[in-house]
C-alpha cells in the first residue's frame, strides 16, 4: 500500500514536470514567432516608406522642372 502512494506521487510529479516543460517550450516558441512576425512587418513598412519617398522625390523633381 505504501509503495502505491509513492508510485502515484511519482506519476503526479512527472506529469507536473512534463506539463511545465511543454508550457515553457510553447511560450518560447510563441515569443520567437511573434518576434519574427514583427521583424517581417517592420521590413515591409520600410519598403513602403522607401517607395513613398521615391514617389515624393519624383513629384518634387517634376515640380522643379516646371
Amino acid at each position: 500500500m505504501d509503495n502505491m502512494f509513492i508510485f502515484i506521487f511519482f506519476l503526479i510529479a512527472v506529469a507536473l514536470i512534463t506539463i511545465g516543460v511543454i508550457s515553457f517550450v510553447l511560450f518560447i516558441r510563441r515569443l520567437l514567432v511573434n518576434s519574427h512576425a514583427k521583424r517581417n512587418n517592420h521590413a515591409k513598412n520600410i519598403e513602403e516608406l522607401k517607395h513613398k519617398l521615391d514617389r515624393i522625390i519624383v513629384l518634387l523633381e517634376k515640380e522643379r522642372g516646371n
